[in-house]
């Protein structure tokens, strides 16, 4: 899938998000429902989410040049972050609010909370199909997903919480669905800030075994060893990898590389790897000596 596409789908969710917002946030205060304001406010944070996914989807098209020798790519890794830290946010200042109104009740306007929430449904159904349709395995575009798709649970707990008010009278029910409303965002946010961590701190890929694959090297015809290998993401879904390979001292260096680097595209999906090949010594069975005195990490031999 492209990214022009992906953008496609992005802004078409956008202008459905501000669209109801703005209803929302109104209709909100005539009725006097923080459920229904918490919405429009993790709505906001929602329209924020995928204009910030748009302008660093842009950001990392960008060619690599200069200092930035990845280009701009983990621009899309910031801005799953900072959507990480919005729903957290909202989630300790609605939990606030909520426990507040769980004190003090106020008199919410049920009929208004139902109907609006059930339109928040549908406008945030058509948001979320949208999001689905672009490229999820992008951090960014999982971040604006995520953001969409806590707004469509916040949308059900806040209509179930409208027909409690409207039936029953007990106004406490919309500061339950608030709390309710903040956990998942909390959780949510909590997930995009961990794996977006992963990414800065250069932690191998989810799935990814650095173990596996410098086993899976050391075993291939004519190489001894295999050590400082490393395996990162660049942006979320770009691996990388790199490595110190040492062959037998009658070896064909480039032959060796070239299948090193078929393995690790083949078996482990990585496009980009960089592989340097040497020798070992004529009658070194280890030959980590030879070329790093102290290697990083475990070495992997035959």
């Amino acid at each position: 899938m492209s990214a022009d596409t992906d953008r496609r789908y992005l802004t078409a969710a956008l202008v459905l998000i501000v669209g109801f917002l703005v209803i929302e946030v109104v209709i909100g205060i005539i009725a006097g429902s923080l459920a229904l304001i918490s919405d429009a406010g993790h709505m906001l944070t929602d329209a924020g989410a995928i204009l910030l996914a748009l302008v660093a989807m842009r950001l990392a098209a960008r060619e690599a040049r200069g200092a930035f020798t990845y280009g701009l790519q983990r621009a899309e890794v910031v801005s799953a972050q900072v959507n990480g830290f919005t729903l957290l946010l909202l989630a300790a200042y609605f939990t606030y609010e909520g426990v507040h109104r769980l004190v003090n009740p106020v008199a919410v306007e049920g009929g208004w909370v139902i109907v609006t929430a059930l339109a928040g449904i549908a406008v945030n159904v058509a948001a979320t199909w949208l999001l689905a349709k672009a490229d999820r395995r992008s951090l960014n575009v999982e971040g604006a997903f995520q953001h969409l798709l806590n707004d469509l649970y916040a949308f059900i707990g806040t209509a179930l919480s409208g027909v409690v008010v409207w039936l029953t009278g007990w106004n406490r029910a919309d500061a339950v669905a608030t709390l309710v409303v903040a956990a998942l965002m909390a959780r949510a946010g909590w997930g995009l800030v961990r794996e977006a961590g992963r990414i800065f701190m250069e932690a191998a890929p989810r799935g990814m075994r650095p173990d596996e694959i410098g086993a899976q090297a050391a075993a291939l015809d004519e190489v001894v060893e295999v050590h400082d290998l490393h395996l990162w993401e660049v942006s979320s879904g770009r691996p990388a990898l790199s490595a110190h390979i040492l062959v037998a001292p009658d070896a064909d260096c480039h032959a060796v590389r070239e299948a090193a680097e078929e393995l690790v595209r083949a078996e482990f999906g990585i496009l980009h790897s960089t592989l340097q090949v040497d020798h070992a010594p004529a009658g070194v069975a280890t030959g980590s000596l030879a070329h790093c005195g102290e290697p990083h990490g475990p070495a992997h031999r035959r």
